[in-house]
């Protein structure tokens, strides 16, 4: 009988902080991974809503995401979206571990875009940046709260305008990141036209964000909705700007942002140039003047094996032995 440790939230935070996430999404992309070769995330229908499914591997481990989003959740008191992690070593396929995955998938999602957005400002054709001026974020939820965190850690930034449909939630959030030392505020959509730096990280399947609603040379970065059918940019900011994706593969397969503003047939013709976010790192990003660079985002299985893998080398070198009692699985 073999005991497989689970990783919840408390030995998540103890073993990596959000610059260590960052770091462990930016060694991965230098360290060689495939980007483009990821396994594709699966989606399987559940009577009360599905499943999703994010399989990968690397030299060292093998690993899964199982994401259960229910619709109906929220109305009941409960979280639409519950996940768990399993590791296991690659060669001998062994389980290593179990970890609490919605966490983790609050820790990597903005890291990964942390990386995009620090890159297309190193890429700004005034000169190279290496803070935020203004930033403005579309959304008050657990994401758009944890990609303002993750910035404020990785680079200077300046006011933070949060902007979104429902007032409480807004003024919540600001209190909780004013209450940290950050200059956040409520914000409307004249603070995003004046935001060197804008996140979209809502639920709408229509998009929130149009050419005109962003500064020409404006980062932006949307990572809220999922799906080739949903999508929270219009057509005229996609065409218009400077491109960073996860990957071309996947963002082919399922990002709505550019197959709603093109059809498959003119991106698979390389009609507008989109660089992956390997190449971003590797410098290889080209920004125009006047245009805005936009990073558009699906979430994909090798960004979680990268901060799994960090995890488990930052516990095992602080010697620290994961939680056991009546969540271990037993084989």
């Amino acid at each position: 009988m073999t005991s497989v440790p689970v990783i919840g939230v408390d030995e998540i935070d103890a073993a990596i902080d959000r610059r260590g996430t960052v770091d462990a999404i930016t060694s991965a992309l230098r360290d060689g991974v495939d980007i483009e070769a990821d396994a594709p995330r699966l989606f399987s229908p559940l009577d009360s809503g599905e499943f999703l499914l994010m399989p990968t591997q690397s030299p060292e481990h093998a690993g899964i995401k199982v994401v259960t989003i229910a619709p109906h959740n929220t109305a009941r008191g409960l979280p639409k979206i519950q996940a768990w992690y399993l590791v296991f070593d690659a060669a001998t396929l062994s389980p290593l571990a179990i970890l609490e995955g919605a966490h983790l998938t609050t820790l990597r999602t903005p890291a990964v875009t942390a990386v995009a957005v620090r890159g297309m400002l190193q890429a700004d054709p005034r000169g190279p940046r290496g803070g935020i001026e203004s930033l403005a974020v579309l959304g008050s939820g657990p994401q758009a709260e944890a990609h303002v965190r993750t910035l404020v850690d990785l680079m200077p930034v300046g006011e933070v305008s949060i902007v979104g449909r429902t007032p409480e939630r807004i003024a919540d959030l600001v209190e909780r990141l004013r209450a940290d030392g950050i200059a956040a505020v409520s914000g409307g959509l004249e603070d995003v036209r004046a935001a060197d730096v804008v996140i979209a990280a809502t639920s709408s399947s229509v998009p929130v964000l149009g050419r005109a609603d962003v500064d020409d040379h404006a980062v932006v970065a949307a990572v809220g909705s999922h799906g080739a059918d949903r999508r929270e940019l219009g057509a005229d900011l996609v065409t218009d700007a400077d491109l960073v994706v996860e990957a071309r593969a996947s963002a082919l397969r399922e990002n709505g942002n550019l197959l709603q503003a093109r059809d498959l047939a003119h991106w698979e013709a390389d009609a507008q140039p989109v660089t992956n976010l390997r190449e971003l790192v590797a410098g290889a990003f080209v920004r125009r003047e006047a245009r805005p660079a936009v990073y558009t985002g699906v979430g994909m299985s090798w960004e979680d094996l990268a901060v799994v893998a960090r995890i488990l080398r930052s516990a095992h070198r602080a010697d620290a032995s994961p939680r056991r009692g009546n969540t271990d699985v037993r084989n």
